[in-house]
């Protein structure tokens, strides 16, 4: 216990702390009129209260990647603990901070566009293309994971296809709403109770593994087990692990959702506690089920068990209700399962506006919306149909991939204005080096060459990228964006 409890300490410390520091670096102007105010169109640009704003930032990032990325990297043992911690502090949390505050700084703008101002038309057009792939991967993957675990729960095993077809399109008839509807209307006014929903799940499950006689925290482990690959599958932690955990230390999927909210920010002195600390809320989430699958398995031989019959979803079923009795342990599953659907509801809205973003199509009536997001839909139908481990596994590199184009648009960004560059250019090192190594080396997504060659590659890469921008980057400055001014005054009245 006294491990998890320093691992949570250090996520919260790295708020306050290295947090304030980021904050510092960037420079908040708290007088300056936000998007939420200057663009408010009473659909997607509308202003929100900070805790409303916190809350649903939690719930888009979520999603399952904070519970299913955590427990398959569990499987590497203790070790993933630390990679949750470190790879919060200075990397996600970071990440999701600059994707929301330069979203700010640039009106409301998406991802793409916001490479694009600071990384050149070509970054742009490459980011529009991929940040879409990577959304729709995403709701695919939000509609197959909380369906089979709703059929799960069901357990018809009568006629389990036809079961999970009926959730399948259930949950896409939602998310066709929750994307076209103005968003206080549904993600602004039922989110903050999902995520209060959350929060109280992951503390009841962690407090039962906590009052245990028969469960322990981190199980049978040592401290030294921390610095051990103790995957049962020979698998290598390098580069694997940080593909495996995304959504709990590092994610390119939260570059895509933060604007969701820059565009309902009253003030920039917000950013560090709805960016900053949403992605610190999910690293303790992602903390707590990797603890829970490390602990509530005796043994690493048979948590893998447990996933190969099943998948994490399997792991998510079994301990709710082994912690928790029918009761708890339903409320615990059913939390688990609103996750993947606020986050997928919120994938295709992401997809919908930077599309229109592209075609420069206004989205204040009806008829624009659904024209940006019916085809939207077609093709996530169609992608359900593919195997849901094929999808996951190309969701993780697509994710990681994209943020290290949003933590390399950062550097351009501070670059220009003769700041402290390295907070996102380390971490967009030692990400862009895992990115290309995985492809390199593995078999089913990428080349299947040598282990040393694709680290090699990947680090030679990375350099080349590094000295790139640096070299075009620095000392440039950025022109004001048409219709925008730097400083505007704050004369709104902030709701709490």
């Amino acid at each position: 216990m006294l491990w998890f409890l320093t691992c949570v300490a250090a996520l919260i410390g790295g708020y306050f702390i290295y947090g304030a520091f980021i904050e510092k670096v960037f420079g908040i102007n708290e007088h300056r009129t936000t998007p939420a105010h200057t663009k408010n169109d009473g659909v997607d640009y509308v202003p929100m209260s900070t805790k409303k704003v916190y809350l649903v930032q939690l719930l888009n990032i979520a999603g399952v990647g904070p519970i299913f990325g955590p427990i398959m990297g569990a499987l590497y043992g203790p070790a993933a603990m630390l990679w949750i911690v470190i790879g919060c502090i200075f990397a996600g949390a970071v990440h999701d901070y600059f994707s929301g505050m330069l979203s700010i700084r640039n009106g409301g703008a998406s991802v793409p566009t916001i490479t694009g101002r600071y990384l050149g038309n070509g970054a742009k057009h490459f980011m529009n293309v991929f940040a879409i792939v990577l959304l729709l991967l995403v709701g695919v993957v939000f509609v197959s994971a909380p369906a089979g675990m709703i059929t799960n729960l069901i357990n018809d095993k009568t006629d389990f296809t036809m079961t999970m077809s009926v959730m399948v399109a259930i949950i896409f008839g939602y998310y066709i709403i929750a994307t076209i509807v103005p968003v206080d209307k549904i993600i602004g006014r039922f989110y903050p109770l999902f995520g209060a929903l959350l929060i109280f799940m992951s503390v009841g499950l962690i407090t039962a593994v906590g009052l245990s006689s028969e469960h322990t925290v981190l199980g049978g482990y040592e401290v030294s087990d921390m610095f051990t690959n103790l995957n049962p599958n020979d698998m290598p932690i390098w580069p694997a692990l940080f593909i495996t955990i995304a959504c709990g230390a590092i994610s390119g999927f939260h570059a895509t959702q933060s604007p969701l909210m820059a565009r309902c920010m009253q003030n920039e002195k917000n950013g560090r506690f709805v960016f900053y600390g949403a992605m610190i809320g999910e690293g303790v989430i992602a903390l707590i089920w990797c603890a829970l699958a490390l602990s509530f398995f005796g043994t690493m031989d048979e948590l893998a068990a447990a996933v190969a019959s099943g998948g994490p979803g399997n792991v998510v079923y079994s301990a709710s209700f082994g912690l928790l009795g029918l009761f708890g342990g339903v409320l615990a599953f059913l939390g688990v399962v609103i996750l993947p659907i606020t986050s997928g509801d919120t994938a295709f809205r992401s997809s919908r506006l930077i599309l229109a973003e592209y075609f420069n199509l206004e989205q204040k009536t009806l008829r624009n919306r659904l024209l940006m997001a019916l085809p939207l839909f077609v093709i996530g139908g169609i992608l359900t149909q593919v195997d849901f481990g094929i999808i996951w596994r190309y969701f993780g590199f697509a994710n990681q991939s994209t943020a290290v184009m949003m933590l390399w648009t950062a550097s351009a960004y501070l670059l220009r204005h003769n700041k402290l560059h390295w907070i996102t250019t380390v971490p967009a090192m030692f990400m862009t080096t895992v990115c290309v190594t995985f492809i390199l080396n593995n078999s089913t997504l990428g080349f299947g060459l040598p282990m040393n060659f694709s680290t090699i590659a990947g680090i030679l890469f990375t350099l080349g990228v590094t000295t790139l921008v640096i070299k075009t980057s620095k000392g440039k400055g950025e022109d004001e964006l048409p219709g925008e001014k730097q400083d505007v005054p704050n004369t709104a009245t902030q709701k709490v």
